[in-house]
């Protein structure tokens, strides 16, 4: 009896771009449609299982149960070190993709039905296409999600995207490790509350140079495999329907070949707050004529309508279905586990002691000395006592940041310090206030514990609270100014009255005007938000031993 032939798609002597077009040959076009939204359905006929194809991993794989947490993104780029930014990224994308192949294994994955908000607050499988890195330019301090960048400098943000993204997509001549995808394209860098509606407005020379460059350079140099577009307009024109940005620059200058994702909801946005098109299925026909294959959200639910009503063609859904799928194909999902590089990776190596080293060592590369008088730093481990003030001392979230994973071990500053100083030394901790609100009995308690002490350590700075991303909840996503907030203020004054040296800890995503605290306290140092080993990093630069 003669062999069955198996259809192109699943022969992997053909090309991913030849298998991929076979594969939607073979699709209805509702079928394509489904496959077009980031929670695409299972198509159980062409063996096509569901995908999610939202996942994060700017400093560590997110919301996919236990993992390693590096620093926050701003805090990486504090080293200065794009080398050990690979070594991050290819850290990433093993735990990534150990989680991924141990979830076919035990047949969990994909739960790709979450919902929006269950994408925020749950734990799901992971998926290997990943959102990240942000490499928008920091141009404003007070910008809430400036901490998810490289800083305001295009350069430096070019150096650590490209070594990032290359850790993530691996050296597999053929397949991917992951999907890297650099976003927000482009020109997305505040006011966060303004972001559905915001029209940046930016000269050629300025464009070119500052805001795109780094883009340019995760394509021509990295092979970025996707990239988001952003929320806001670029001189007048949404970025999701932007041609100038997306086929011209992206596709035709720069030779981009993989796939363009929106922002969550932007089409829908694109719609009802900048009021750019006259229905969501114009929006959605104007994205895809633009570039745009991939949709978070279900605006691309009603491109039947646009089809109907003459918008588009079923090639143009073609197209942007036969990219998606290559993608997939790149990444081995519809191959033997034994032809993918990738699938051996062992499940041992998420969270492993190896890479909590390397998440220690990144920590404390990325630590800022602002100022040691008199060399009062290191500290003697010896001490008869010390006190450990502040908000963000025993800050387990403060570690974290935003868009981060969970580690199964945290280690704050407080813990950090006493695992540092001699067992015989006395440890004073108190709060003394909150992030933003003043404590009475806080800075008296404080007060009582700095009189004890002969060194005071002071862990202030921000948190989630003060800066984050606009999600239509939180009254302030953005900082109105840079300053430390006036109930730290008032507490490091009070305890600076009593006459002890004082290390002051900032721990925060942005920058922290201290102006008082610069010509008063003797050192002190910036930690960024250093991920699951920070306490154990400040530790060590406070004690001398890094």
């Amino acid at each position: 009896m003669p062999k069955k032939k198996i259809p192109i798609y699943l022969d992997t002597s053909y090309s991913f771009e030849e298998r991929a077009s076979d594969l939607v040959s073979r699709m209805t076009l509702k079928e394509k449609i489904s496959q077009m939204v980031n929670e695409a359905k299972s198509i159980p006929r062409l063996g096509i299982p569901a995908y999610n194809w939202w996942n994060e991993c700017l400093h560590g794989v997110a919301r996919a149960g236990f993992a390693t947490v590096f620093p926050q993104a701003i805090g990486m780029a504090a080293t200065f070190d794009d080398n050990l930014m690979f070594k991050v990224g290819t850290i990433i994308s093993d735990e990534a993709r150990a989680k991924h192949h141990e979830g076919l294994r035990n047949g969990n994955f994909p739960n790709v039905y979450v919902g929006f908000i269950d994408q925020f607050l749950n734990d799901i499988p992971n998926g290997l296409t990943f959102w990240s890195p942000n490499i928008n330019i920091f141009r404003d301090p007070r910008w809430g999600r400036g901490q998810e960048t490289y800083g305001e400098d295009p350069y430096l943000t070019s150096k650590f995207a490209v070594a990032f993204i290359k850790g993530l997509q691996g050296d597999d001549p053929k397949y991917l490790k992951v999907v890297a995808t650099p976003k927000h394209y482009a020109v997305y860098n505040g006011p966060e509350k303004n972001r559905f509606t915001f029209d940046s407005k930016v000269g050629l020379k300025d464009l070119y140079e500052t805001y795109l460059f780094a883009f340019k350079e995760c394509v021509k140099k990295a092979n970025a495999a996707s990239v988001m577009a952003a929320y806001n307009k670029l001189n007048g024109v949404p970025c999701h329907l932007n041609n100038l940005l997306i086929q011209k620059l992206l596709r035709e200058k720069w030779g981009f070949n993989g796939y363009v994702v929106s922002d969550c909801g932007a089409l829908i946005w694109v719609r009802l707050m900048h009021r750019y098109t006259n229905s969501i299925a114009q929006a959605a026909a104007s994205a895809l004529k633009s570039g745009v294959d991939l949709n978070c959200g279900f605006a691309y639910n009603f491109l039947n309508l646009s089809i109907n009503w003459g918008m588009i063609s079923e090639k143009d859904i073609d197209i942007a279905v036969q990219r998606l799928f290559k993608a997939r194909f790149q990444l081995g999902m519809f191959d033997p586990p034994e032809k993918v590089p990738y699938a051996s990776i062992p499940y041992e190596v998420n969270d492993s002691q190896e890479h909590r080293e390397m998440a220690l060592k990144v920590a404390r590369e990325s630590i800022v000395l602002l100022k040691n008088q008199d060399n009062i730093l290191p500290l003697n481990k010896n001490l008869k006592s010390v006190a450990v003030i502040g908000p963000n001392a025993d800050s387990k979230k403060v570690l974290l940041g935003n868009y981060n994973g969970n580690p199964s071990k945290y280690t704050t500053l407080l813990e950090g310090i006493k695992n540092k100083v001699s067992k015989d030394t006395k440890i004073y901790h108190v709060k003394g206030s909150h992030i933003k609100t003043r404590s009475l009995l806080g800075i008296r308690r404080a007060k009582k514990a700095a009189k004890k002490s002969e060194v005071v350590i002071m862990c202030l700075g921000i948190g989630q609270t003060l800066e984050k991303e606009d999600m239509l909840v939180f009254p302030f996503p953005d900082r109105l100014d840079i300053a430390l907030p006036p109930a730290q203020r008032k507490l490091l004054k009070e305890i600076h009255g009593l006459g002890k040296p004082i290390i002051l800890v900032l721990l925060s995503g942005s920058a922290l005007a201290v102006p008082w605290a610069a010509n008063t306290i003797p050192a002190i140092l910036q930690a960024w938000y250093p991920g699951e080993e920070g306490g154990s990093a400040v530790a060590d630069v406070i004690f001398g031993d890094y």
